[in-house]
């Protein structure tokens, strides 16, 4: 009953924005995936939209404090949606592999005081907080997570699935067609992490 227990899996792809994100799910088996399920998800508002902009002339500790908030409250938005996505997806009968989040190919960033001095960290910073949340959220819900670098994503998608770069490209564009809009690249990469996902061996420790 192997090929009935990879048509019951699902995936998850994220892809983070300043205050909110693009998830796609993506139903088995890798060989023969579909959107199961694409949303928006808000993290933020207001200022908490850029938390490290917000964040830059408070002394450190307030700094600290300030942004461990926000993060907690990004996490908890992204968190509900999440839940919902699962719930939605357990209503087909699928149990969900795992949630892919998709990141930037910067360095790990250094020190808050160092950031906050930083224009161009505080920039990178913004980014790395909603992907922090995202990945919070999913793992709070039982999820196994995992991080790819955005643009090692069709690389990875290629060797892990087995199929050129140019085909997966091509199909995941095809899945826009018949779900109508927004299908931006956004959704596309997202789709893509998340037939990822579909493979088994991705979320092995």
């Amino acid at each position: 009953m192997k090929g009935e227990a990879a048509l019951a899996r699902a995936a998850i792809g994220l892809r983070a924005h300043s205050g909110w994100a693009a998830l796609v799910a993506v139903r088995g088996p890798a060989s023969a995936p579909c959107v199961v399920e694409r949303r928006r998800v808000e993290m933020a508002a207001g200022k908490a939209k850029q938390p490290y902009h917000t964040a830059e002339r408070l002394p450190v500790p307030e700094a600290s404090a300030l942004l461990d908030r926000f993060l907690r409250a990004a996490a908890a938005r992204a968190g509900q949606a999440i839940a919902e996505v699962l719930e939605a997806l357990g209503k087909r009968g699928l149990e969900p592999a795992g949630a892919i989040v998709l990141t930037a190919a910067g360095r790990p960033l250094p020190a808050l005081e160092s950031v906050l001095a930083s224009h161009a960290l505080i920039h990178t910073a913004d980014g790395e907080h909603f992907r922090d949340a995202l990945a919070a959220a999913a793992e709070r819900h039982g999820l196994r997570v995992i991080r790819v670098r955005e643009r090692d994503l069709v690389a990875r998608a290629a060797e892990t699935l087995g199929r050129r770069s140019t085909d997966l490209q091509d199909v995941v564009a095809s899945w826009g067609k018949p779900l109508g809009p927004p299908w931006t690249q956004d959704q596309k990469l997202s789709a893509l992490a998340a037939w990822v996902g579909l493979e088994r061996g991705t979320f092995r420790a």
